[in-house]
Parts: C-alpha cells; sequence; structure tokens
C-alpha cells in the first residue's frame, strides 16, 4: 500500500540545448552581418578617398615623370626641342671594327665606319654616312611618339574630375600602361629584319661609298646600347647565310628614359592593381552607400 505522505517527485529533464543554440547562432549572425556592413562601410570610404583622392594625385606623379622622361628624348617633344647631339666611338678588338658616329635626335648624321668581314681579314671595308643622307633610327622616334600618347591620355583627365567607378579608373590606366609598355619595348626590343631587306632598306642609300653587294650594316638601340653589325652574305650550295660582327657602346639619355620609363610603370601598376581590388564589388560608386550591399 502506498504511503500517504510520500510525495513522487518530478523527474527533471535537461532543458533541449536547440533554442538556446538557436538564439546563440541568431545572434552570432547578425554581429558577423553587422561587422561586415561596418567593414564595408570603411571600404567604401576607402574607394572614395581612392577615387576622387589618390587617383588624380598619382596621375599628377605620373605626369610630371613622364615629361622629365620627354625632356631626356633627343627629339622634339613636349616643350623638349630635340637639338641633342652625342659623338661615340664604337671599337671591337682586336682591330677588327672602328666607327665613329654622330648622334643627332634619332638619326646619325655622321659616322667613319672600317671593318672587316671574317672572309677577307686582310681588307678593311671603309665607308661613311654624312649630314646629307643621315641614318634614320626609327626605334627613337617610336618610344617617343608612345611617350607623347601616354601624357595625352593623363592630360585628357581634368585636373579637377571626380571619378565615378573603379572600371572608369582601370580604362585610364590600362591605356597609360598599354602606350608605356610599348614605348619601353620599342627600345629595349628591336625589331628584326631579314637580311635582305636590309640589304635594300633605304638607310643603305645613306653609305658612300656603297658597299659591295655581299655586305650590308646596321644600327640599332637595345637597352641604353647603341649597335652597329656587319654581316657578310654568303652562297652555301644554294642556302644563303650570313656572319656578322658588332659593336656598342652606352648612352647616357637611354639609361635615364628607361628608369623613369620603369618608374612610370610601376607606379601606374601598383594604383591599377588597388583599383582592381574594389572591382570586385560591383555595387561601388561614389556616393553608394555600403549598407545596401547586405541587408537583414
Amino acid at each position: 500500500m502506498m504511503n500517504p505522505n510520500f510525495t513522487r517527485r518530478k523527474q527533471s529533464r535537461k532543458p533541449s540545448a536547440t533554442p538556446l543554440n538557436f538564439s546563440q547562432n541568431v545572434k552570432r549572425f547578425r554581429k558577423r552581418k553587422v561587422e561586415n556592413v561596418e567593414e564595408l562601410k570603411k571600404l567604401q570610404l576607402e574607394f572614395e578617398w581612392i577615387l576622387q583622392k589618390e587617383v588624380l594625385l598619382v596621375l599628377k606623379q605620373l605626369h610630371d615623370i613622364l615629361v622629365e622622361c620627354a625632356h631626356r628624348f633627343p627629339v622634339p617633344l613636349h616643350g623638349n626641342d630635340g637639338k641633342k647631339v652625342d659623338k661615340f666611338v664604337l671599337t671591337s678588338a682586336p682591330e677588327q671594327l672602328k666607327v665613329v658616329v654622330t648622334l643627332t635626335g634619332d638619326s646619325i648624321t655622321s659616322a667613319d665606319i672600317n671593318f672587316k668581314v671574317q672572309r677577307q681579314q686582310n681588307v678593311i671595308q671603309r665607308t661613311s654616312i654624312t649630314q646629307d643622307f643621315p641614318w634614320k633610327i626609327q626605334q627613337v622616334q617610336d618610344a617617343a611618339n608612345h611617350l607623347q600618347q601616354a601624357i595625352n591620355h593623363i592630360d585628357n583627365v581634368d585636373a579637377n574630375y571626380n571619378f565615378k567607378s573603379s572600371e572608369e579608373v582601370l580604362h585610364i590606366l590600362s591605356n597609360i600602361l598599354g602606350a608605356l609598355q610599348r614605348g619601353r619595348t620599342s627600345l629595349v626590343v628591336p625589331k628584326k629584319k631579314p637580311i635582305d631587306e636590309l640589304m635594300k632598306s633605304r638607310n643603305m642609300k645613306s653609305l658612300s661609298p656603297n658597299l659591295p653587294e655581299d655586305l650590308a650594316i646596321s644600327f640599332y638601340i637595345q637597352s641604353h646600347k647603341l649597335i652597329f653589325a656587319a654581316y657578310q652574305l654568303t652562297n652555301n650550295q644554294g642556302t644563303m647565310k650570313f656572319e656578322s660582327t658588332q659593336a656598342e657602346c652606352s648612352v647616357p639619355w637611354l639609361n635615364e628614359v628607361l628608369v623613369l620609363f620603369t618608374v612610370a610603370l610601376t607606379l601606374c601598376q601598383q594604383l591599377k592593381d588597388k583599383i582592381s581590388v574594389f572591382s570586385q564589388y560591383k555595387d561601388f560608386t561614389v556616393g553608394n552607400e555600403a549598407a545596401t550591399a547586405l541587408s537583414y
């Protein structure tokens, strides 16, 4: 018989963890969203500062660097009169080659050329270039043209212009970078011509006296150097081959120009990389509320 004084104890149950965990998860989720929104607001402010301030500051720096580069060129460019005249002596031991040249702007206006070819070491080939028929080095003018294009891209941006989007800035920077890369490449990587095209070139007609038909010469720029090369064409059982000898000298203004090209390219690429980070946020434009990118 059950004791009347006995009171059944209620079996205690552990409260379910689900409601509590769910509540905590909701709080964490909202906190993360708030933090994300705050982070986006900070990014938006940084983005607007870069577009409204830093881009124009960097473009001004770039313009100053490129104008300085233009003033080092020996051709008329952005206020530079282009009357630079340099004289160089190129030699190759042992007494294989000696060339004394006067470089005026983008042309060799005077040269005394003496060289020996491999198959006729006892014969010295002599010819010259005179001011009446200068030897044109097209690389210099090509590089100057590309540099002027880069300057024009910057000049086309008003000093007080307010950029609205990353795409707008990236378009301008891509144009500037393209022009600078082409300009630098013009000086660093000379275009190679087939030997027959070289022998028929207009520059070969500048020589006085003319060279024998199996000989050709060339002047070209590679990096900071002026290079002279002499070629002798041979027919080996119906196959045309050529042997060459060359000499080079360092050109001070070329070294200065290439340094300024590199500085400008680096500065421009750094800004482009920074802007590209923001381009992944498609909603980022000047004046846009970053908070709208996330909603509760």
